[in-house]
């Protein structure tokens, strides 16, 4: 259970990961834009704001890969990381939009309830 466990913590910092490429460096391009439904000239104005929350999302993925990286001794940081995507995930949902739930916050409380199990 301990490794599906970090397995699906993993994939949680993986997600994040890929969320920082999109928020930094693809935010103003037709991709960035599909992805987060933007027109071009909210994603031109916003660019710099979306960089920034790449930026704490790399910052979620460190923090998950090292505590995967740590195993059993990372359990209590897995548990910190993870709960701080769910949260974010839930506010990011509720004030930005709701797919946001289902993308980070429900990957995020999946992980978070397998480590848990695992304790």
């Amino acid at each position: 259970m301990h490794t599906i466990a970090s397995i699906a913590t993993a994939l949680v910092g993986i997600l994040h990961i890929y969320i920082l490429y999109l928020e930094m460096f693809l935010w103003d391009t037709p991709k960035g834009r599909r992805a987060f439904g933007l027109t071009a000239e909210f994603s031109a104005a916003s660019k710099v704001l979306a960089a920034n929350q790449g930026l704490y999302n790399g910052f979620l993925a460190a923090g998950l890969l090292w505590s995967v990286w740590l195993g059993a001794a990372g359990n209590d940081i897995k548990i910190f990381f993870l709960a701080c995507v769910v949260v974010a995930g839930v506010y990011g949902g509720v004030t930005a939009a709701r797919k946001i739930i289902y993308v980070q916050a429900l990957p995020g409380l999946i992980a978070l309830l397998l480590v848990l199990l695992a304790g």
